[in-house]
């Protein structure tokens, strides 16, 4: 997938059990996916999603006053979702892809089959406007604003 691309639809279910359908967004708002590989990790990589999750969080007002919405992906379960939404009191919604489909249609699955870190900005026309593939979980947050503001 390449910039320019029209963004494949999905339907996945988020951290609440609803369904989000990427195409009900198109003509009315830009949608920002973040994948990841897996909530809870050992080690170093679990730190990342952590420290990634506050750098969106940090901007979700911005990036909500920018006519878009924010949406994290991974393969965990919609339960596990749930769990982690709530321990980091993090307000966007996450979503769930077991089945590894979409994580494997946008970000790319690694070697343990988990989704590959990157993020893709959607344009309301539904086209892939930015994808980020080498995530700074520092200062990732300030990346997507910059991206929507250019949008």
């Amino acid at each position: 997938m390449q910039e320019g691309d029209v963004a494949p639809d999905f339907e996945l279910q988020d951290n609440n059990g609803d369904i989000i359908k990427l195409g009900s967004f198109r003509g009315k708002k830009n949608v920002v996916l973040c994948f990841y590989p897996k909530n809870h990790l050992f080690a170093c990589p679990s730190k990342l999603v952590f420290k990634n999750a506050k750098s969106t969080i940090s901007v979700n007002p911005q990036i909500m006053a920018s006519d878009s919405v924010l949406f994290a992906i991974s393969i965990d379960t919609v339960e596990d979702q749930k769990k982690f939404v709530a321990e980091y009191n993090i307000p966007y919604l996450h979503l769930s892809d077991p089945k590894k489909i979409t994580c494997k249609t946008y970000a790319g699955l690694n070697l343990a089959g988990l989704a590959k870190r990157s993020t893709f900005i959607i344009n309301k026309e539904g086209k892939v406007a930015k994808i980020f593939r080498r995530i700074d979980v520092d200062s990732h947050g300030n990346e997507i604003v910059t991206a929507l503001k250019n949008l």
